[in-house]
């Protein structure tokens, strides 16, 4: 592959004038939507507007005037396009880690009459996803067993309750087959609880296809929300009518107005919503679902994210042949090759084993390269099960075939320079 090829795929690419809905810094190529999204340009106007005008002028009018008071139902009907779910199934609201608290309570309230006790999930999983687990089964009377990739279905026993994964692994990039995963779940008699943080927005998801029980996922990654931005939470709707809501706050309230003293839960899902929203917040994430949406008229119809998906795809492969091209046998291929496999990230590991990794992430990003770093896990007694990760994700709403050989000629010349043995690059920062 050529920079010519290159050039010339991004003259054919039909997606490549969205890339002026985003605020893209001079001189750099954004490797790390996966962790954090650009800044729509939309989204600063946006912004001010609400604080100026709704918030400054409406003041608390503004609930009604400007419909503050739909804003989560109504950001949630928008993401519902993008991960397989209809209108009124979906809310934005808190953050991923309580809303997966939410939904994992409301799976285990359902199941503890079953006498099943036990939780499944990845050893990989993001590990706030995990900490929730177990926080949670420790309080309701649970256990949460980690199990490896390869050891599922087999693992679903008839002592399973509950099956929570992630549904493209933030670590590698590889990507569970839901609809196949929660099929073999409620065949054994499980629920399933589906993490979408590195999929809403950068995969197709299908979740009343595939059947699941509940999903949640973030709002700042490939969406485009913002740092911090509220997250969201799906329930299917045959559990929409029963589910338990442990954070029941007024918003949640059927009638949050009447003031009552005793809580009655909201019809379906809006009863997942808690305390006072964050006007601000979500205005911000509705500019960064906004850009996603865009891409839906390049569908035809093949659905939602069919475009972003076949760009996605081409994208990374272009990226791996790069690197295995140009870096041949320096990298070790940690993301599935596999289409079907794989999600919206490239993930590579030094072929040797050896420390460096972090310090070429840290001399990519000084050249203008962002992406960013996951160390190696590991055991309780301390010893390494797996391997340093450069981690690349891909968005390709704003990325083009051109910046993957850009790149890769920095990390080529990182190496042959050998820039990431300076001294500042080792020196590990608080964020990685």
């Amino acid at each position: 592959m050529t920079l010519d090829d290159c050039q010339r795929l991004d003259a054919q690419d039909p997606l490549a004038a969205l890339r002026d809905l985003f605020i893209l810094p001079e001189d750099v190529i954004y490797l790390d939507g996966n962790s954090l999204g650009v800044l729509p340009k939309a989204a600063p106007a946006r912004v001010a507007e609400v604080v100026a005008k709704e918030w400054g002028e409406g003041l608390i009018r503004s609930w009604n005037s400007a419909s503050w008071i739909d804003l989560p139902q109504r950001l949630g009907d928008k993401l519902a396009r993008l991960i397989g779910a209809a209108p009124g199934e979906v809310v934005c609201t808190d953050g991923t880690s309580v809303n997966l608290y939410k939904v994992l309570f409301a799976a285990l309230s359902q199941m503890k009459a079953s006498g099943r006790q036990v939780v499944i999930s990845e050893r990989s999983n993001f590990p706030t996803d995990l900490y929730i687990a177990e926080s949670l089964c420790r309080e309701r009377g649970f256990t949460l067993k980690l199990i490896e990739a390869g050891e599922l279905p087999a693992a679903l026993t008839a002592e399973v309750a509950v099956l929570m994964l992630t549904h493209v692994n933030y670590r590698t990039g590889a990507m569970h087959d839901m609809k196949a995963l929660t099929a073999a779940a409620h065949a054994a008699g499980a629920l399933t609880v589906w993490d979408l943080a590195h999929s809403a927005g950068a995969v197709p998801v299908a979740l009343n296809d595939s059947e699941a029980d509940f999903a949640i996922g973030c709002g700042y990654k490939y969406l485009n929300g913002g740092p911090g931005a509220p997250a969201f939470v799906w329930v299917h709707a045959r559990h929409a009518s029963r589910f338990e809501q442990p954070l029941s706050g007024w918003f949640g309230h059927a009638a949050p107005f009447e003031f009552t003293p005793h809580y009655r839960p909201a019809p379906g899902v809006t009863r997942y919503l808690c305390g006072t929203q964050p006007i601000i917040a979500l205005s911000a994430l509705e500019c960064g679902l906004d850009t996603v949406l865009a891409a839906e008229p390049f569908d035809g119809d093949q659905g939602s994210m069919a475009a972003l998906r076949t760009k996605s795809l081409a994208l990374t492969d272009a990226f791996i042949a790069l690197v295995e091209e140009r870096c041949p046998g320096r990298f070790t291929l940690v993301t599935p090759r596999a289409h079907a496999q794989r999600g919206s990230q490239v993930c590579l590991a030094l072929s040797d084993n050896e420390p460096g990794a972090y310090a070429i992430v840290q001399a990519l990003i000084a050249r203008g390269v962002i992406g960013d770093f996951r160390a190696a896990h590991s055991t309780s007694s301390g010893q390494s099960e797996d391997r340093d990760i450069l981690r690349f994700g891909f968005t390709p709403l704003y990325l083009g075939f051109e910046d993957m050989w850009n790149a890769v000629e920095h990390l080529v010349q990182v190496l042959e320079r050998e820039e990431w043995k300076r001294p500042e690059f080792n020196q590990k920062l608080a964020v990685t």
